[in-house]
């Protein structure tokens, strides 16, 4: 990638610098205990993140990352929907 000033970025290089803006706040806020891993909001970032990372890769395709972030994908997506279906975690269930 190859620019003389901003103006020169393709959009899906904006979209996956946006991507990483958000990685870097979502790990940032998670880590300051903002989010928290049981909240949907932490995972629907996470799901958002990723995929303006791999709009990114399109115009620098690199197959390590675009798999990495194929694998972000499906974890948030499980863990959504972990989250709406209100499944007791596994310490609870051992309590009850």
């Amino acid at each position: 990638m190859t620019f003389t000033n901003l103006t020169d970025l393709h959009f899906l290089e904006v979209a996956g610098i946006a991507g990483f803006a958000l990685y870097v706040f979502n790990y940032t806020m998670l880590t300051c205990k903002v989010f928290n891993t049981e909240d949907k909001l932490f995972f629907v970032l996470n799901g958002i993140t990723t995929s303006l990372v791999l709009a990114g890769l399109m115009i620098s395709f690199n197959l390590a990352s675009a798999l990495i972030q194929v694998f972000w994908i499906t974890i948030s997506v499980i863990g959504i929907c972990i989250r709406l279906r209100g499944t007791p975690n596994s310490a609870q269930t051992q309590l009850a």
